[in-house]
């Protein structure tokens, strides 16, 4: 840790309600370790972004969040979300919305925008027809188009949206719970300048509405002006952790990403070349 801002950072990340908390954590994919005797304390309602190259453990670790992976079992590990250690994924999807790049499953053309955010209740592709839908769910999920400025696409099917269009009903999807804390993994890919554009700023609305935002990427200009905290990963590790005006630097995005680089800072965006 760093001295000065991180200090009050840290102290104001203890007086919170934990979302993540993991100690001594180390992940196999297959025979290979992945991630390797990982710390990290994230509080619930944090605005975080998590920053590195490809193949630094990323992916990794968001399905070790999300309970898809599970670390090795060792005395001294301890994963534990919202101060748990032990979760039924159904009910972890109420209090943390991931958001996919598509729809989970075998997609359906035909299922328009808000099918695809009311389907969120039952974690499904689609609406199909053994679900029952309440008028509660429906109004919520209106509720949430609304949220997120995507009200015109409710009646558009899902086949027929753009990249940028699909991104935005996904956030929907992941929000209809009214959870604490939202989890994006590179969230502009595949987007184009206009629907990145679309993305930071629907994210920047949903930061100032007190949600916490959890965005793992490897690209910088990802990290909204309302990020707090920076988490640099490295060859499946934590290679640091702070404030992110101390660590958006040219010498440790060097260091991170081993190239050189230029960097420059507009209305609270990062951006390199």
């Amino acid at each position: 840790m760093y001295q000065g801002d991180d200090i009050l950072i840290q102290m104001n990340i203890q007086n919170k309600e934990p979302f993540l908390d993991l100690k001594h954590v180390n992940v196999a994919r297959g025979d290979n370790v992945v991630l390797h005797d990982l710390h990290l304390h994230i509080a619930a309602g944090e605005h975080v972004a998590i920053l590195g190259p490809n193949g630094c453990g990323k992916s990794t670790l968001i399905k070790t969040i999300t309970c898809e992976c599970y670390p090795l079992a060792q005395p001294e590990t301890q994963v534990r979300i919202f101060g748990r250690e032990r979760w039924d994924v159904n009910a972890l999807r109420q209090r943390l919305g991931t958001v996919s790049t598509e729809l989970p499953g075998k997609q359906t053309r035909r299922t328009t925008g808000l099918d695809a955010v009311i389907s969120g209740f039952f974690s499904s592709s689609t609406l199909w027809p053994n679900l029952h839908v309440t008028e509660a769910m429906r109004a919520r999920a209106l509720e949430v188009l609304e949220q997120v400025n995507a009200t015109r696409l409710q009646d558009k099917e899902v086949g027929e949206m753009s990249a940028g269009e699909q991104r935005r009903i996904m956030i929907g999807r992941a929000l209809v719970h009214g959870p604490e804390m939202l989890l994006l993994d590179e969230p502009s890919n595949a987007l184009d300048l206009f629907a990145q554009h679309e993305l930071r700023q629907t994210l920047r609305r949903l930061a100032q509405q007190g949600i916490g935002i959890l965005i793992i990427t490897h690209q910088l200009a990802d990290v909204i002006p309302e990020t707090d905290r920076v988490v640099m990963m490295r060859s499946g590790r934590v290679y640091a952790d702070g404030p992110k005006a101390e660590l958006l630097t040219k010498e440790r995005l060097k260091d991170l990403f081993g190239v050189e680089v230029d960097l420059a800072v507009r209305d609270g965006f990062y951006n390199v070349w």
